[in-house]
Parts: C-alpha cells; sequence; structure tokens
C-alpha cells in the first residue's frame, strides 16, 4: 500500500511547489501527493511548466498520485455544454500526462449551480447517467493516449450515488482506463454510519474490479435535530480504516490510499495512525522508490 494525502500546505500553483515542500511530504511519512493545482488551466498551462514539477518530484523521491479533472459538469443535457466539459477533461488528462501524474481524479458533476458536489433531483435521473456514460466513453481515448487513468469519484448527492450505481456505469463504459478513486465516506449514510467496515466491504464486492486508489477521510453523526452527517481528517470519527486498508491491499499493494479533510496541523497524528494500523495488519507502505 502506498500513502499520500491531499490539501494541507500543498501548493494550489504548480509554479509553487518546491524541493522543500517534498522534502516535507516525506519527513511526514508520505510517498506521494494529490494535488489540485487549481489555478493552472489545463487548456493553457504550458508544458515545460509542468515538466519542472515532474523532475522536482522525480529529485525528491515523490511520487504524483493525483491531480485534479478540474470538476466540470458531465451530466449535462445540453450538448455545448457537455461537450467544453470532455475537452477539459482530454485536457486535464494531457496535462496529468505532462506532470507525471497516475491519475486524474473527477466527479460526474451536478446540476446544481452552487457547486459540483451538491444535491439536485436531476443528478439522479436515467438521463444524468446516460450522458455521464456518454462523456466518459469520449474521454477514454485520451486516458489512454496519455497513459493516465480518468477515476471518478462517487457521492451520494451527486449522479455516482452508490457503488451499485458506480460499477453499472463504469462497466457500460467498458474501458481499463476508466476507473473507480473510492471514497467510502461519500457513501456512508443513517443506515450504515455505525457499521462502516460492512459499508466498505459491500462495496468493494460490488466494485472492486474498477478501483485503482482510495481517498481516506472520516465520517460521524453529529448531535443534531435534523439530519447531519460529517466529514473530516481521520481519527475524528468512525470509519474502519482497517477494513479499508485490507480490501486496497488485497486489489493491489501497489494502489495509493489518499489523506482527505486533514488539514496541516492534522497530518503527523494522521500519518501515525495510518502507519499504525498498517503494522497491526501486517501490510508493508511502500515508499516512492519500492515496487509492490
Amino acid at each position: 500500500m502506498r500513502l499520500g494525502f491531499c490539501g494541507a500546505f500543498l501548493p494550489d500553483d504548480m509554479d509553487d511547489l518546491t524541493p522543500e515542500i517534498c522534502q516535507r511530504v516525506r519527513a511526514l511519512g508520505f510517498s506521494g501527493i494529490f494535488a489540485r493545482f487549481r489555478k493552472n488551466d489545463p487548456h493553457t498551462t504550458p508544458r515545460e511548466k509542468a515538466e519542472r514539477v515532474r523532475q522536482v518530484l522525480a529529485d525528491e523521491g515523490l511520487r504524483l498520485f493525483q491531480v485534479t479533472g478540474y470538476w466540470q459538469n458531465l451530466i449535462h443535457s445540453d450538448e455545448a455544454t457537455r461537450g467544453a466539459s470532455v475537452r477539459t477533461v482530454q485536457a486535464a488528462l494531457r496535462l496529468a500526462s505532462w506532470l507525471g501524474a497516475r491519475q486524474i481524479d473527477t466527479g460526474p458533476g451536478s446540476m446544481n449551480p452552487d457547486g459540483p458536489w451538491f444535491a439536485h433531483p436531476e443528478n439522479w435521473t436515467q438521463n444524468s447517467r446516460s450522458q455521464l456514460v456518454k462523456t466518459l466513453k469520449e474521454c477514454a481515448p485520451a486516458a489512454e493516449e496519455n497513459g493516465v487513468f480518468l477515476s471518478l469519484e462517487g457521492h451520494q448527492l451527486v449522479t455516482l450515488e452508490s457503488a451499485q450505481v458506480t460499477a453499472a456505469i463504469l462497466g457500460e463504459v467498458d474501458s481499463p482506463w476508466v476507473r473507480s478513486d473510492y471514497d467510502a465516506a461519500n457513501w456512508i449514510s443513517r443506515e450504515t454510519v455505525f457499521n462502516t467496515g460492512a459499508a466498505i466491504n459491500s462495496d468493494f464486492d460490488l466494485l472492486s474490479r474498477f478501483i485503482i486508489s482510495a481517498h481516506a477521510k472520516d465520517i460521524w453523526i453529529e448531535n443534531r435535530h435534523a439530519l447531519h452527517i460529517q466529514d473530516g481528517s481521520p481519527g475524528k470519527g468512525v470509519l474502519d480504516f482497517r477494513t479499508l486498508f485490507r480490501r486496497i491491499e488485497a486489489l493491489s499493494p501497489d494502489y495509493p490510499v489518499i489523506v482527505e479533510g486533514a488539514e496541516t496541523a492534522d497530518l503527523p497524528e494522521v500519518s501515525r495512525l495510518f502507519h499504525d494500523i498498517a503494522a497491526e495488519l501486517s501490510i508493508r507502505v511502500l515508499d516512492a522508490d519500492e515496487t509492490a
């Protein structure tokens, strides 16, 4: 298993990535990162900027597990809007290749104008599923050409509302380059929040042939009158990371587990927690230059 993280002190602009930042990542016990680089437009960022980052990471012995897919709407019924989203994903895959990234991470988007992860009734329609399949099939050749996985993250508020739906859509797309970036917390509900291990096992039973990585953030139900399920830094909630680690390791020791929801101050404790769990389970945490 490989360990990485996103957010925290990682920069939003690739020009700001330095050897010192990479050394800080390594000192915390991580061998790779998910760098979002939100400020770098995939349509206009020049190759030389990306290749500088690639060289810095290589020099410091750090892997780039993921970069962002820029969160555009992949389900829109307006073909002009959907077509623009396809072009952005294709550009993101090209930029990821220049950076030396293993994969891009994106959700399906949302019909809610306030954000790509917010609920909207059209998100869960058969039309949105069909549009998503069409989009992914159009993007798959670019993923293969660039040697970068297009990995989809689901959430119960968007079209990829469950492991079942995600497996059905990825099966219909039928590309080895379009895969699942599994995030257990995004599918935890009131019914499963007190037995997250069973929920993770159920998801893996349905989705394992598509999973190539995992996000690791925690989840808990808050003491409020209205239902509120909160996510956050690992160690603060009830997610069964032991089950997650067992299942991802069984798929491939090469697959990364990427910490989400952690602030910079949380990272030393999260790293200790995850290294301790891995040791308890006799799972070897691979360094960047080790092969599985």
